[in-house]
């Protein structure tokens, strides 16, 4: 977990907590590809697009990737599943917007942290410097019990030394919302990300659309 770049929590009005993939980071076709691409070394043979669908790239890669009939976990989470990502993410970008919103959220004494199923080791690669340096905390995959889980939620918060009824998490998939739930917290839902306007039948605290509306909403339910 990465360390605070602020001492005391006392110097922090609340915590909004981010998930990354489909919220912060533009990812899910660069995902796709990589299932496929991991998929297709694998079984020796190419697993076309269509055999993923529209929806299983809301799931954990693994599940994925179990669907298509890859169950090998060290081909899941090995070399081989790394190297695919580390590919298909190249061209990924932030959604637009992301490092205003951030900073717009510091300048009013909130910490930021993100919540993430992606390992921590990956976030050098996976998400610009602009956008990294401004995280007080980083909770990733093996730091904490996965969401929907909310100990991840529960360990960034405890690091900030903010009050649960103090913050809120910021996600777009049924998992964040339960995990938001979980940990005691509001939720706002990311429509923009994988899940879109269904999100809504998960009953997120507050569901808004654009990335840019994340800081009236934060003002909504924290007060």
């Amino acid at each position: 977990m990465t360390e605070s770049t602020q001492s005391s929590a006392n110097t922090f009005n609340n915590a909004v907590l981010f998930d990354l993939d489909g919220v912060l980071l533009d990812s899910r076709e660069a995902m796709r590809r990589a299932i496929l691409g991991t998929a297709t070394a694998a079984l020796g043979r190419r697993v076309d697009e269509s055999l993923l669908g529209p929806d299983l790239d809301r799931l954990p890669h693994y599940e994925s990737l179990a669907h298509l009939g890859v169950l090998d976990k060290e081909t899941a989470f090995g070399a081989v599943w790394e190297t695919a990502l580390a590919v298909a993410t190249r061209d990924t970008v932030l959604f637009r917007g992301a490092v205003n919103v951030l900073r717009t959220l510091r300048a009013r004494g909130s910490a930021i942290g993100v919540v993430t199923m992606q390992p921590r080791t990956r976030l050098a690669w996976l998400v610009p410097e602009e956008l990294s340096s401004l995280f007080h905390v980083v909770v990733g995959w093996g730091d904490a019990e996965p969401k929907p889980s909310g100990a991840g939620i529960a360990l960034a918060l405890e690091h900030l030394e903010v009050h649960p009824a103090r913050a809120c998490f910021v996600g777009d998939s049924p998992t964040d919302i339960a995990a938001a739930t979980a940990a005691g917290v509001p939720s706002i839902g990311a429509a923009w990300g994988y899940t879109g306007s269904s999100l809504a039948d998960h009953h997120p605290t507050v569901l808004v659309h654009a990335l840019s509306d994340v800081p009236a909403a934060v003002a909504k339910v924290l007060g």
